[in-house]
């Protein structure tokens, strides 16, 4: 389907669906990123972006995979459903843990310098983004790289 708001069709032919999901997903990212501050002025991501996610549900901060697993699965194995937190590995790349195909799947997250500006990736800095919730917004509307679309986060529970 074209998403676009250009046009309004059903796309069936396969190919020109891909085309066009790799398009948008382009023009997604390079769509300006300015977001209100908390006096409603636009900042620039770069001043917030390393840390706007730790706000999100979706975000687990300090758990280990183990951890992040049996949350997984509490949740139950159904495709889509997912997390993120810090890697444990890497202290500046972060890790989607993610169910697909009655099995839990770690994906790196990994900080990305290009001129000066900081953008996290999946895959190797062919998409890019310049926070954590414009990448799992991405995911949740395209599949990409990933074996289904984020569908499902496991939420934290604040103590």
């Amino acid at each position: 389907m074209d998403f676009s708001g250009h046009r309004s069709r059903i796309i069936e032919n396969p190919t020109e669906a891909l085309s066009v999901a790799v398009e948008e997903g382009l023009a997604w990212r390079r769509r300006g990123c300015l977001r209100l501050n908390s006096h409603g002025s636009p900042t620039a991501m770069s001043n917030i972006g390393m840390s706007i996610h730790r706000s999100q549900s979706w975000f687990h901060h300090k758990i280990s995979r183990d951890e992040a697993q049996r949350l997984i699965l509490q949740h139950g194995l159904v495709d889509g459903v997912f997390l993120v937190r810090d890697s444990q590995s890497n202290p500046k790349a972060f890790v989607l843990s993610l169910s697909h195909g009655l099995k839990i799947k770690h994906f790196q997250i990994v900080p990305l310098e290009d001129d000066g500006k900081l953008f996290y990736t999946l895959d190797d800095g062919h998409t890019r983004f310049t926070d954590l919730i414009q990448l799992v917004e991405f995911y949740q509307l395209n599949k990409g790289v990933l074996p289904c679309k984020l569908k499902h986060y496991c939420a934290r529970i604040a103590v």
